[in-house]
């Protein structure tokens, strides 16, 4: 067992991708829409984020991405702790946002 392997993550997808030519819109829209369904929030136009319980829940999430990847443009994944997210500063404006609490885990004793 990994040192880090059950702490809680969130995994970082940024991304890059033309969309002058219908084909290109077709695999931005396709990319975006797996990103969703593997549980990927939109935190920006082109950030997407998802919450993992875990390292090992991490590493599935980032190779699923890997696996998705367009043909053209560039992406990003980045993998960060509960904590580092936590610190994260975000305005709209001039004005702080609170971020939006992790989602809470069910514990079955």
């Amino acid at each position: 067992m990994r040192l880090n392997e059950y702490r809680i993550m969130w995994v970082l997808v940024f991304f890059d991708l033309p969309v002058a030519e219908e084909k290109d819109r077709k695999a931005y829209t396709q990319f975006r829409k797996k990103l969703l369904k593997d549980g990927f929030d939109m935190f920006q136009f082109s950030i997407y984020v998802r919450h993992c319980m875990s390292h090992d829940n991490a590493d599935v999430h980032m190779k699923r991405v890997k696996s998705i990847l367009p043909q053209k443009g560039k992406v990003g994944i980045l993998r960060i702790t509960d904590k580092q997210f936590g610190m994260m500063e975000i305005f709209e404006g001039k004005e702080a946002q609170d971020t939006k609490p992790p989602p809470q885990q069910l514990e079955m004793f």
